[in-house]
Order: structure tokens, then C-alpha cells, then sequence
């Protein structure tokens, strides 16, 4: 991939990807290794997160535009190196949280997929985005649901805060 054209985004917008994508299937061997290794990186690269969410859920029968969709997140890597993490020390505590949904966003089941993360000192320290396990009647109770999450993990966080011996802001 090093003559290969940049991408400016992991993944394009308003995809749709599906089990019936392209008829045509690739080397499930070869797609399995790829997206393995892409999950490494995944820890460092939040900003990939959603589009390794999208392509790890074909990794039992992947199709060529899967392929197609891996292709673009390594694309989108060329194109942004030196991009990751950085912690740096910050001379406060607090402890902050954030949570979104797409509403009925899965086009198969019309399930929601509510997401969150977690900011301590300002810097993000743990990111999740999962599939809701039910339908949500409305985007309320997905939004509620989303936000139940990460209500219970900001409070492990604190707990775990103050039992190390620290004091929250």
C-alpha cells in the first residue's frame, strides 16, 4: 500500500456494510489476520474505534467490499501518522464522561449502538461503543440506555479514584 490514494476519514460516511455487501468472498484467513492486527493499533487510535467496531463483525464470512473497508481504515493511516494518544501531566482530577447513540442504526436488526467515553484530568482514558441488546422503542430510551452505561462506569471510576487515595474535583 505505499503508492496507495489517502483517505481522509477510517470509514466513508453513511456506509452499508452488511452481510449481502458484495456476493463475492475473499480469504477469510487472510481478512482475519488484518483486522487482528488493526486491533492492536485500535488501543492507541481511538479515532478508529467505530470503524474497527463496523469491520470486526464480518470476520466469519467476509465479503470483497469488507475488504474494501479495511482497506480505507489503513488508507486513512497513511494519511495521518504521528496521530494517537498523548499523556502529558495535568495538575487537576476531574473526572468527566461523555455518551451518544445512532438510534435503530444497524440496518439488519435495527438495534442502537450507544457509545461513551471518559475523560480523568482531561485526557481519555477509557472509550466503548457497543450494540444495544435490545431494540429501543425511541431515541430516548436508546439515549437513556447509553447513558445508564456510562453513569456506571464514571462511578466505578470515581471509587476507584478515591480508593487509591486521590481526591476528585
Amino acid at each position: 500500500m505505499l503508492g496507495c490514494k489517502l483517505a481522509s476519514s477510517p470509514i466513508e460516511q453513511n456506509h452499508k456494510l452488511g452481510e449481502d455487501c458484495v456476493p463475492s468472498l475473499i480469504d477469510a484467513g487472510k481478512y482475519q489476520r488484518l483486522v487482528g492486527k488493526l486491533i492492536y493499533l485500535y488501543l492507541t487510535r481511538p479515532d478508529i474505534s467505530y470503524a474497527m467496531r463496523v469491520v470486526s463483525q464480518f470476520m466469519h464470512a467476509p465479503k470483497s467490499g469488507h475488504l474494501d473497508a479495511v482497506y480505507c481504515i489503513l488508507r486513512y493511516f497513511k494519511s495521518s501518522p504521528g496521530k494517537g494518544l498523548l499523556y502529558a501531566k495535568n495538575h487537576h482530577l476531574r473526572i468527566e464522561g461523555y455518551s451518544d447513540v445512532d438510534w435503530a442504526g444497524s440496518i439488519f436488526d435495527r438495534r442502537s449502538t450507544s457509545g461513551y467515553c471518559t475523560f480523568v484530568g482531561g485526557y481519555l482514558v477509557i472509550w466503548r461503543s457497543k450494540k444495544q441488546p435490545v431494540v429501543a422503542r425511541s431515541s430516548a430510551e436508546a439515549e437513556y440506555r447509553a447513558m445508564a452505561h456510562a453513569v456506571c462506569e464514571l462511578t466505578w471510576l470515581c471509587w476507584l479514584v478515591l480508593e487509591l487515595g486521590y481526591d476528585i474535583e
